[in-house]
Parts: structure tokens; C-alpha cells; sequence
């Protein structure tokens, strides 16, 4: 997939994080999951930009998911807005999460990925759309905004509760 699909899988993801975090409370982590999750949705793709390095090679693996993760979870408890355990958990969802969403959007394409490399080399894809594909990246980055705009909508009703 390209940008706005990876923007619209991240928002897709985040959406029910921030719903949960809106309804408890914590509105400007919420936020701050949001423009967090947009702002990691292409690190993967970095990887076209590194001489010697493969593309949907390792920076689109769950080993990678899980140390975006990590260091998300340290840098959000570094800004905590809420207590170290609630930005913690947070970073951590975000980050890994965010990772993973960009993974499962290009496992739509005929390229696929291999998400547990190099344990297994597996290749997986649906094999449902070109990565290049307008009218795919734009409905995925549809779905992403109705789904952000729906878990805002749900968390602040719940909140009002």
C-alpha cells in the first residue's frame, strides 16, 4: 500500500485505543495516540531509503512491531501526561500496533510479507489489490478517518455517561 492507506490503518487501529482512553478520561493521550500512530504509520517503508537494506524485509516483522513498541512505550512514560503505567501500556499498544497495521495493509498485496522472518520465511498476502492502487489506498484511508471519527464519537459518549 502507499501513504494515505498506511495513514488509514493506522487511524483504523488506534481508533478503538482511543475510544477506550477517551471514555476513561485521558483525552490528550488519545490525541496524542492518534498523531502518534499517523506519525509511525510509514517508518516501515524507511526501509527503501537505506542502501543494502530489503524492502518488506525486516522493518515489516513483529520483531520490529515489538521494538518500535518498546521504545514508544519508553518515550510516551518520558512525556506522561497520566500515570507511567497507563502511557506506558499506551505507547507500547500504539507503537507495536501502528507497526503491525502497516504489515497487514501490504499483506493485501500480491507482494505480501513475511511477518515472522527471519524465524519463519513464510510469505502471507491476500493478495487483493495492487499496492498502487488509488482507489484502495483512498477507501483504506476513508475507513481509517470514519473509524477514528466513530471512537472518538463512542469514547465521548461513554465519558458522558
Amino acid at each position: 500500500m502507499y501513504q494515505n492507506g498506511h495513514y488509514g490503518a493506522a487511524l483504523l487501529f488506534v481508533a478503538p485505543t482511543g475510544a477506550l482512553l477517551i471514555a476513561a478520561g485521558f483525552v490528550e493521550l488519545a490525541l496524542m495516540a492518534g498523531a502518534t500512530a499517523v506519525a509511525l504509520a510509514m517508518v516501515p517503508d524507511l526501509d527503501q531509503r537505506v542502501p543494502g537494506v530489503t524492502h518488506r524485509g525486516l522493518t515489516h516483522t513483529v520483531w520490529f512491531a515489538l521494538l518500535v513498541g518498546v521504545l514508544t512505550a519508553s518515550g510516551t512514560v518520558a512525556l506522561t501526561i497520566t500515570g507511567p503505567v497507563v502511557s506506558a501500556m499506551t505507547g507500547f499498544i500504539v507503537g507495536a500496533g501502528t507497526i503491525a497495521s502497516h504489515v497487514a495493509a501490504d499483506a493485501l498485496t500480491p507482494a505480501g510479507v513475511r511477518p515472522l522472518s527471519p524465524v519463519d520465511e513464510t510469505r502471507y498476502s491476500l493478495d487483493l489489490v495492487k499496492a498502487k492502487n488509488p482507489l484502495a489506498n483512498y477507501a483504506l484511508l476513508g475507513l481509517g478517518i470514519a473509524g477514528a471519527a466513530l471512537g472518538v464519537w463512542v469514547g465521548s459518549t461513554v465519558a458522558s455517561v
